[in-house]
């Protein structure tokens, strides 16, 4: 026997590191438990050792900041449904009312109406949140502004400013903040001061999506050069809403607000992308397997005895193999989507039937004004600074012919038929980046209603719309009008079909300037405007290869 073990203080010693194992396997697995709860359906962690580290020690304290532009709709569900994890884990969550923020993303909020629509993020995050039955008192609701004005943060930014390129902070923010032609240097301000919230809400990590991920790695490489900690970066995964991304409509629906009606939902729903055993881009089974699961552990699709009748899911990776293998119809999933939805949708439908919470959402998100008044034959609003999409004259047009400028090289000279009697000059700076052959007789997107402009000698009676991104080299592709169109066709944004263009847009209004700043390409080539995409009555206009460049 080893002399050591015949002594009582080592008996003693052998003892407590007994229990001291047993009590730190407990912890172990507690913490296992946790970390399972805190990152399931998560994309990427980034600091993960770090994050089991704290969890064998104390609770993860965590925050998610939302900047309060549009307004919150049904998607919002997947970070909520995340919340209710982190709570379950126990850990400290901050909800951040990024105002600041919104104004600074290329003033997608008016500053006049920055606090209504602070105030109405919160009351529905809460309806959302009470919904799903997570306790608002284990929660902590911070408004940026509340500390983002301060010296010590004012300082802050100033000396993050000292140390961010340009470059990087144009990258950080590619995927997050708009990207226009001409930006504002408030969107190089925004992904800095998104890394400092970290510090100054005293937090171990941030949640959000993993489109933030860029942003997430300058906290990580900047924070320190100030003295303040790396923090742990949690990120969802982009899944698609539930009309899905390939999902075409000409109707203003493509997204299901939380308070739309039962009607509405019903009808958005049945216009969702769910093609049979297609389980990729399918935002019916990403609400599924990020909002229902998470929350309830199991869902019923719903559906005729004659059919097998109803059927229970623990496990949504069975649902997705079944509708994979078409033993699940579309119709069915949607049908049993909806009566889900329309369940969380519930709540947050009846607290917004209190008279002031739908005064403060008709003040913080007020409709275009209408054109009451106007004088027949005269397109002109009686509002002269209602700015809204149906003001623009868009046509579809074939290119005639294209020649040089004689006097500019990098210019050419288009008859494009418009649909008018006589085609129309169009002076347009494509020579660098598609030939005259490409050009010629091609079907374009132009902008008919500018007020002609004289480039080097020569009258430009419209505006050629084209997609690009910037970049060494830069590149740009003239919009495609649908198949089969005929020039003079109108072109129309979802949701502003009605209302009659200006006969001419005034230049120092900058009617189309303003609405440029939310014209994009989306992931899917579909020319769009706030979301919403620019149309034909033949379906959408796109672009074939510049996901995510500017219209211009």
């Amino acid at each position: 026997m080893n002399k050591y073990l015949s002594e009582p203080s080592s008996a003693i010693y052998i003892l407590f590191a007994a229990c001291g194992r047993e009590e730190g396997h407990g912890r172990a697995e507690e913490s296992g438990g946790k970390l399972h709860l805190i990152t399931r359906n998560l994309q990427e962690v980034l600091g993960e050792d770090k994050l089991k580290a704290i969890l064998q020690e104390r609770e993860l304290k965590v925050y998610w900041g939302t900047a309060t532009t549009g307004k919150p709709h049904v998607a919002y569900f997947v970070p909520m449904s995340k919340i209710a994890d982190f709570l379950k884990a126990g850990c400290e969550v901050t909800i951040l009312f990024a105002d600041l923020h919104a104004y600074l993303d290329n003033m997608k909020a008016p500053w006049e109406l920055l606090e209504l629509r602070t105030q109405y993020y919160e009351e529905v995050i809460k309806a959302m949140l009470e919904s799903i039955g997570v306790p608002l008192d284990k929660l902590k609701f911070v408004k940026g502004t509340d500390y983002q004005l301060s010296r010590e943060y004012t300082l802050d930014v100033y000396r993050l400013s000292s140390m961010v390129t340009e470059h990087d902070a144009k990258k950080a923010g590619a995927e997050v903040v708009k990207q226009v032609e001409h930006p504002l240097l408030s969107g190089l301000l925004y992904p800095g001061l998104q890394a400092l919230d970290e510090e100054y809400l005293k937090v171990d990590a941030q949640f959000g999506g993993v489109d933030q991920r860029k942003i997430f790695t300058l906290a990580e490489k900047y924070l320190p050069s100030l003295g303040y900690a790396k923090r742990i970066h949690m990120m969802n995964p982009m899944v698609p809403g539930l009309t899905g991304a390939k999902m075409s409509s000409s109707e203003e629906e493509s997204k299901i607000d939380l308070l739309d009606k039962k009607e509405d939902v019903k009808k958005k729903l049945k216009k969702a992308f769910c093609e049979p055993g297609n389980v990729q881009n399918n935002g019916v089974l990403s609400f599924v397997k990020h909002v229902l699961f998470p929350l309830h552990a199991e869902f019923v699709i719903k559906r005729d005895a004659k059919w097998g009748g109803d059927k229970v899911y623990t496990v949504y990776e069975e649902v997705e193999q079944d509708f994979s293998e078409e033993l699940i119809h579309p119709g069915d999933l949607k049908a049993s989507v909806e009566v889900a939805l329309d369940k969380l949708l519930d709540p947050i439908r009846k607290k917004f039937e209190r008279p002031d919470l739908r005064k403060l959402t008709n003040t913080a998100y007020p409709g275009p004004s209408k054109n009451k008044g106007a004088a027949k034959g005269n397109p002109k609003n009686t509002e002269e600074d209602d700015i809204v999409p149906s003001r623009l004259d868009i046509r579809v047009g074939k290119v005639i012919s294209v020649e040089k400028h004689p006097d500019a090289d990098s210019l050419y000279l288009e008859k494009i038929d418009v649909g008018e009697a006589e085609p129309r000059t169009v002076v347009s700076g494509l020579v660098a980046y598609i030939s005259q052959e490409q050009l010629q007789d091609r079907l374009v997107v132009l902008l008919c209603n500018l007020k002609p402009q004289k480039m080097r000698g020569v009258e430009s009676q419209a505006m050629l719309l084209c997609a690009s991104v910037e970049g060494e080299p830069r590149r740009v592709e003239p919009l495609d009008p649908p198949e089969g169109s005929s020039p003079g066709e109108r072109v129309f944004i979802e949701g502003y079909e009605a209302g009659k263009p200006d006969d001419e847009l005034k230049p120092k209004k900058k009617v189309f300037e303003k609405l440029q700043v939310d014209m994009k390409i989306s992931g899917e080539c579909v020319a769009q405007w706030n979301e919403k995409d620019l149309m034909t009555k033949l379906g959408q206009v796109t672009c074939k290869t510049l996901k995510g460049g500017n219209i211009s």
